[in-house]
C-alpha cells in the first residue's frame, strides 16, 4: 500500500463535493488501504477522508483507540443533542478551534465488501464521523469553528 501526502488548506480538492462511489472496485479497496496507511502514518490523526489525499471520492477511514472504521458513501441518518469541543485537522495544520456538532449520530454507509452498515456513535467518534463527512462536502472545520487558535 502507499502513504500519501495530506493535502492542505488552499488545495481546491478540499472544497469540492466528493463523488459518490457507484461500485466497489479493486481501486476503491486500494483507496481504503491507502487511507488507512496514510492515517496510521500521521502523528495525531483520528480520521481521514479521500479528498485529504487528493481524491474526490466519498470514502473515509477512522481509527479511534485501535478500532478501525472504513466507510464508503457515508451519510448521517440521525443526529441528536449538541456539544462544543476543540477540533483540529490534518489538512489545516497548526490550528484548533471550537466546533459545535451533534452529540450522537447514526451513520449509514457501505463497507469494503459493499455491504450496508449502520453505526451509532456518540462523543468523540460521532464528532470524527461528522468532521470527515464534512470533508466530503467540501467543508473544513475552520468554516464552523469559533475561537480559532494556534496549537500549543
Amino acid at each position: 500500500m502507499a502513504v500519501y501526502q495530506i493535502v492542505e488548506k488552499g488545495d481546491e480538492v478540499l472544497r469540492q463535493q466528493a463523488k459518490k462511489v457507484v461500485k466497489i472496485t479493486p481501486n476503491i479497496v486500494k483507496l481504503l488501504d491507502n487511507l488507512r496507511d496514510t492515517l496510521a502514518d500521521s502523528a495525531n490523526g483520528i480520521g481521514l477522508a479521500a479528498p485529504q489525499i487528493g481524491i474526490a471520492k466519498r470514502v473515509i477511514v477512522v481509527n479511534l483507540e485501535e478500532d478501525w472504521y472504513e466507510l464508503i458513501n457515508p451519510e448521517i441518518s440521525r443526529q441528536e443533542g449538541s456539544e462544543t469541543d476543540m477540533e483540529g485537522c490534518l489538512s489545516v495544520p497548526g490550528v484548533i478551534g471550537e466546533v459545535t456538532r451533534a452529540e450522537k449520530v447514526t451513520v449509514k454507509a457501505l463497507n469494503r465488501q459493499g455491504e450496508e452498515v449502520e453505526i451509532s456513535a456518540e462523543g468523540l467518534l460521532a464528532r470524527v464521523f461528522q468532521h470527515e463527512i464534512d470533508h466530503l462536502e467540501g467543508i473544513l472545520f475552520i468554516d464552523k469553528a469559533q475561537n480559532i487558535q494556534a496549537m500549543e
